[in-house]
């Protein structure tokens, strides 16, 4: 039996989580039985990140106001690979690669949301045309993925996809390296507080650099350090500049090392405003790390508030500072939290299970 022809496809070719889920198939879907190449923009790591699996990758001109042209670009490729199974990952490789599965007759289609991030659009003429288009698109859709419960009931408020076409299919990642998250690898003397976020409005990372300012009057010696990169950047770097924290803050940008680096935090915080289901919380986890986060769909599902970590509400500068610093002053406490939560979080968000889920709908949708 030939394996399955199946073309992974999102539209950014950065290392958020989108791409790690991803990299992850491609990696981890078995070689006898699927055939996967990945289809991105170029100009990424995502690219080498691909090559170095041993996977073909196809570059794309994605961007949202991309036309027909990309369309058809797609839809050749579709054609002239065979492909059997289409999965777009977001927003924006699911409106263009949708269209071109249709045009070529792509047998099997699947979508997955990592979070519904249209629904946070400030305009809500654009808000409800992204709604309009999921449910459009979704009737040519073989199974809608939603990573998290919660994101899985709003997807069925919304009708956003016909119920029976949903499917959960929860983040996975693999265990760290050994040693990895040793006291020897620290790259900070001074008490560290951390993120790995992309500086994007979703991860909030402005009310953390808020925090930082009360953090540094009361505690001057903790460092906090942000790990990642995005169209906020230099508005942060600037405002850094101008303020009196720059000192104690620590943009790094977007690293390779990323996990290396935030296996050194003293305290892992995810101030997002939104999300789907947060690998970088079963990462943190995975590594021993006490966390704040804040209390948001997405993110109770992986964390209970006062037993694997702290939940403050989105937002709130105060809260989140006054929550580090009972983390910093108590190391019992953070202690208890981070043990508890590398005991019951990693086992929940394997990459086994969320490979092995994804195989069997590719193989179940293709059979059908």
């Amino acid at each position: 039996m030939k394996p399955l022809r199946v073309l992974e496809m999102i539209d950014k070719p950065f290392l958020g989580g989108g791409q790690k889920v991803l990299l992850s198939l491609a990696g981890g879907l078995d070689r006898e039985r699927f055939d996967v190449s990945v289809c991105a923009r170029d100009g990424g790591p995502l690219a080498e990140a691909v090559r170095r699996l041993g996977r073909r990758f196809h570059p794309a001109e994605f961007s949202k106001t991309a036309g027909r042209r990309l369309v058809e670009d797609l839809r050749c490729l579709l054609v002239a690979g065979g492909i059997d199974v289409l999965h777009t990952h977001g927003g924006v490789a699911g409106l263009f690669g949708r269209r071109a599965a249709k045009k070529a007759g792509t047998p099997v289609v699947v979508h997955t949301l990592h979070g519904i991030h249209y629904l946070h659009y400030r305009n809500p003429i654009l808000r409800w045309l992204f709604v309009g288009l999921e449910r459009r698109f979704s009737r040519s859709t073989d199974a809608v993925v939603c990573v998290s419960e919660a994101d899985r009931a709003t997807a069925v408020r919304m009708r956003l996809a016909p119920v029976s076409r949903l499917r959960l299919i929860r983040n996975g990642i693999e265990p760290p390296r050994a040693g990895e998250g040793a006291e020897g690898g620290r790259k900070f003397e001074a008490p560290v507080v951390g993120t790995v976020a992309r500086l994007h409005r979703q991860k909030g990372v402005a009310y953390l650099l808020k925090a930082a300012e009360a953090l540094g009057r009361v505690r001057p010696e903790v460092k906090v350090v942000v790990v990642g990169g995005g169209p906020l950047e230099a508005k942060f770097r600037e405002a850094l500049g101008r303020s009196g924290v720059g000192r104690s803050v620590v943009l790094l940008g977007e690293r390779a090392d990323a996990a290396d680096i935030l296996s050194t935090f003293d305290v892992f915080v995810l101030p997002s405003l939104w999300e789907g289901l947060p690998l970088v919380l079963v990462e943190a986890a995975a590594r021993g790390k006490p966390i704040v986060a804040t209390d948001i769909d997405g993110v109770r599902e992986v964390l209970r508030d006062g037993e694997t970590g702290l939940l403050v509400p989105p937002r709130d500068p105060a809260a989140l500072t006054d929550a580090v610093i009972r983390l910093l002053d108590d190391p019992a406490l953070a202690r208890r939290l981070a043990e508890r939560a590398k005991a019951e979080i990693p086992p929940r968000f394997t990459l086994d299970r969320m490979v092995a889920e994804y195989a069997s709908l590719y193989l179940e949708l293709s059979r059908g």
